[in-house]
């Protein structure tokens, strides 16, 4: 898992559990968001399409909104940059190979 170097991510806690699950942490440089593009671009979207109109008081009212938008996210909001598809239907393309993009290992 990459991460930046908030406080939630250095913490001896944080660092037990990925122990605990057998997870490979990495952290980004200090000051270089861009090491982390995707996920930061990520946070944006769900940041403006799910959390900024909504007034959430409960952790059950996050989580149930959070869990909606990832669903609408994965299974219904079309990607431009995955050949104007879903990412379930990129990746099950993908599994079959019918995407005519090549697997890039970083």
């Amino acid at each position: 898992m990459r991460t930046d170097n908030g406080p939630q991510f250095i913490s001896h806690e944080f660092e037990a559990f990925c122990e605990d699950q057998e997870m490979e942490h990495e952290r980004i440089p200090p000051k270089t968001p861009n090491m982390n593009a995707h996920i930061e671009s990520f946070h944006r979207i769900m940041e403006d399409d799910c959390l900024s109109d909504r007034e959430l008081k409960t952790y059950g009212e996050a989580y149930q909104a959070i869990m909606e938008f990832m669903d609408f996210y994965n299974n219904r909001r079309i990607h431009s940059s995955i050949l104007d598809l879903t990412p379930m239907e990129f990746y099950e393309l993908q599994e079959v190979g019918k995407t005519g993009i090549k697997d890039i290992r970083v």
